[in-house]
């Protein structure tokens, strides 16, 4: 397949498979008021090659007529289709087009940390690349933001995935409530807007595992959220499968909790507590009742007490070495392998 650019009669480029032209997608009113506000959006972007064109003329044509100024910042996770080829050529067309490559698949989360390290303007969208989030939502979320907050979610009243992702989604949920305290009203989902110093607050965190929602609620209270419409996958096949959504709850957990190491903990002292009132069950039988337990149940105690303090000792130490590995494990979350209209100069924070 062959892409091209060329100039139209009025020497506007055209590109596509075939003809784009910018004209398609939406030109900058010339009576936008001077208090509107500049916005940044981020997009990761991973096997979404036969939709960006789409995503682009939406996002172009909204927010041509609502802000100042704006930029999209499309972050490729090293996606194995020809997207790349097709960033390259809306930056050509378009100026307000940025983009970031990855050297390897770092996930969607690390993604997110690429892009936001160079934002430029006062507020920050984040947002799918499948179209289930919809561009026109956009004036709400920063119609809300405007009234003070620091981080506005776009919550579903109904979710268009199957139902095991809608069950993992309120699993998360419920879990960041404990881990993150979470406000029980609030869905986290990726579709939010925030102001750019919590884009440099996130930025700055250095660890190997970043989950951006975890972060927010570290940094900040002032979170609200807008009611908006959950759309159809603009293609059927996800960019982030289960396993992907498995490994960003794994590492939810393991970086901004110790839980699953007190759980071992927990599970240890149950273990031994119902070994040893099994034990003293076993010597009043024995003593009292004079029934003579066969030898396996010795060796059956013996084994289950030891297990759990194993479990007891183990989650102890794994205390220890967790706390220690959260602080000083600077594996870098993403290694940047091309750039498109990027200035490293502006960057929030220097790459680790």
């Amino acid at each position: 397949m062959i892409y091209s650019t060329a100039k139209s009669p009025t020497g506007t480029k055209n590109m596509n498979i075939t003809s784009f032209n910018l004209r398609d997608i939406g030109e900058k009113s010339n009576t936008v008021p001077e208090s509107k506000a500049s916005l940044s959006v981020v997009i990761p972007v991973y096997n979404s090659e036969g939709i960006i064109l789409d995503l682009h003329k939406k996002l172009t044509n909204e927010l041509s007529l609502l802000v100042k100024n704006y930029e999209l910042i499309f972050v490729n996770d090293s996606s194995p289709d020809n997207i790349w080829t097709k960033i390259q050529l809306l930056a050509k067309a378009d100026p307000h087009v940025k983009a970031i490559s990855l050297r390897r698949n770092f996930g969607y989360d690390s993604a997110l940390m690429a892009g936001l390290n160079y934002v430029s303007y006062p507020y920050v969208v984040i947002m799918d690349d499948d179209l289930q989030h919809n561009p026109e939502d956009i004036p709400q979320l920063l119609s809300e933001i405007e009234k003070g907050y620091d981080v506005v979610y776009g919550n579903f009243p109904l979710k268009k995935q199957s139902f095991v992702k809608n069950l993992g989604s309120w699993f998360v949920g419920k879990l960041a409530q404990f881990i993150v305290n979470k406000p029980a009203r609030l869905q986290i989902t990726s579709y939010k807007i925030f102001r750019k110093e919590i884009a440099k607050g996130i930025s700055q965190y250095g660890g190997p595992y970043p989950y951006i929602d975890g972060l927010i609620f570290q940094m900040t209270s002032s979170i609200h959220h807008v009611m908006i419409n959950h759309h159809e996958r603009a293609q059927n096949k996800g960019g982030h499968g289960i396993l992907k959504s498995m490994e960003i709850l794994f590492n939810f957990c393991t970086t901004f909790s110790i839980l699953p190491l007190r759980i071992a903990v927990f599970l240890g002292l149950v273990i031994s507590l119902g070994a040893g009132v099994f034990s003293i069950g076993l010597v009043i039988v024995k003593l009292w009742l004079g029934i003579d337990m066969e030898g396996w149940t010795s060796i059956i105690l013996a084994i289950t007490i030891s297990g759990g303090i194993q479990l007891i000792g183990l989650g102890l130490l794994g205390e220890y070495v967790g706390r220690t590995y959260m602080n000083i494990n600077r594996q870098p979350q993403y290694v940047i392998k091309e750039t498109i209209s990027i200035d490293s100069a502006q960057q929030l924070n220097e790459i680790r």
